[in-house]
């Protein structure tokens, strides 16, 4: 890993209206690093991802992502979300097209790759995430699971340097969320850069280089993932016990 970040928030502030939702938050990611957000609902993690992806503009600070300045006014933001690859909870698959067509679409019209190129990567990703068989599928013929995985393959199609998740399992049951979860740390053991927003604590132990746990819009503490066995802000701990309650019922 190189010494310069690849993501780094220094002092990131971020309101809508009177509601302060990002206060001053800081951190930075390293290339090949998986960082988790962890937070109760309304802590900020999601905006803050967001602003990765400059799908939010922030209010003061600094943002600086795979070299592009965030708060740059001659920020080429094509040239950033090439960068940056971002999946929601919502899988977005158009559902007129196959899922080979949507994975080989932003390719073929923001990259201008050639169609039997475009086509060969996305052979290529959707065997990464399980889904070879599944190429000339509709959207509404595959699980949630699966489109969730056809979602991620059409990002990693644009072979970005770096990859936002925000919440990628929410909605899904625990079946399918398992094997969502397979693929990001498949993803991740590949050396992919990666920043998650999730709830799935057992995932973030496991995956998480470096745990951001946001609360009140601040990053309350930042550490490798033994900081959830050994909480040092009340804020966290009763965010562990929370969710370990939760987790048990």
């Amino acid at each position: 890993m190189s010494d310069t970040p690849i993501i780094e928030l220094r002092d990131v502030q971020k309101s809508f209206g009177t509601l302060k939702v990002l206060d001053g938050v800081s951190f930075a990611v390293a290339r090949g690093q998986v960082a988790v957000l962890i937070g109760r609902s309304g802590s900020g993690k999601s905006t803050a991802l967001r602003c990765i992806d400059r799908l939010e503009r922030i209010d003061a600070g600094e943002i600086t992502v795979c070299g592009h300045r965030l708060a740059d006014p001659k920020l080429e933001l094509r040239a950033l979300r090439q960068d940056v690859g971002i999946v929601f909870q919502s899988y977005n698959l158009f559902p007129h097209l196959t899922v080979e067509q949507n994975v080989t679409l932003a390719p073929m019209a923001v990259k201008r790759v050639p169609r039997a190129e475009a086509r060969a990567t996305a052979r290529d990703v959707l065997a990464r995430v399980g889904l070879a068989d599944k190429a000339a599928a509709y959207p509404e013929q595959l699980s949630g699971g699966q489109q969730q995985r056809a979602a991620i393959a059409r990002s990693l199609a644009m072979q970005p340097k770096v990859m936002l998740f925000d919440e990628v399992t929410s909605a899904l049951d625990p079946e399918l969320t398992a094997e969502v979860l397979r693929v990001l740390e498949q993803l991740a053991a590949s050396g992919m850069t990666m920043v998650l927003v999730t709830h799935e604590m057992g995932f973030a132990r496991r995956i998480a280089d470096l745990l951001v746990f946001m609360h009140g819009g601040k990053v309350r503490e930042m550490g490798p993932a033994g900081i959830l066995s050994d909480p040092q802000t009340i804020e966290l701990r009763q965010f562990v016990s929370h969710e370990l309650a939760h987790a048990g019922q």
